[in-house]
């Protein structure tokens, strides 16, 4: 059974607060594994696509539409999501990513119980994410959440696309 007690989930809404190099740390655990998982490995974040290492250089540009949560064990960042500005009442989950250290403890649920949250609290009638194929926990721990695989908006090989009303 995990423990969550010391688990900590705060919302960043269009800011970051003093907590953009923990955001940044752990966007680059997030993309340098993705990487590596789809078969391009990369040996450090000056490898990544561009896309990636904006992201990671300047989280608060990258995403200063959008919520981003953190949950953080005692004082360690132990993961991220980020919430995309609604869209035709629809948000998006991107970047949930626990490290790996912290796995086991609700974290990743954590998130996105308080990004669903979030999404009613802003009259979001929908989330949305994807999630590479081969990343089955993380599709059986969405489904567990009430998300189902719906029609792809996204064009690339192997993405499984999931939604959930709210």
């Amino acid at each position: 059974m995990s423990d969550q007690r010391d688990v900590a989930i705060v919302s960043c809404p269009g800011q970051l607060v003093s907590v953009p190099d923990a955001l940044a740390d752990l966007l680059a655990a997030y993309h340098l594994q993705t990487q590596a998982e789809k078969g391009e490995a990369v040996a450090g974040v000056d490898e990544l696509p561009e896309r990636y290492r904006a992201e990671i250089a300047d989280p608060q540009a990258a995403f200063a539409d959008d919520v981003v949560l953190l949950a953080f064990s005692r004082d360690a960042a132990a993961g991220c999501l980020v919430l995309t500005a609604p869209v035709d009442g629809r948000s998006e989950v991107k970047r949930l990513w626990t490290d790996p250290g912290f796995r086991g403890r609700g974290i990743a649920s954590s998130l996105i119980s308080a990004a669903l949250v979030h999404s009613v609290e802003s009259g979001v009638s929908a989330v949305q994410l994807s999630v590479w194929k081969w990343r089955t926990g993380a599709i059986a721990l969405y489904a567990r959440l009430g998300f189902t695989v719906t029609e792809s908006w996204d064009q690339r090989e192997d993405l499984v696309c999931m939604e959930r009303s709210v």
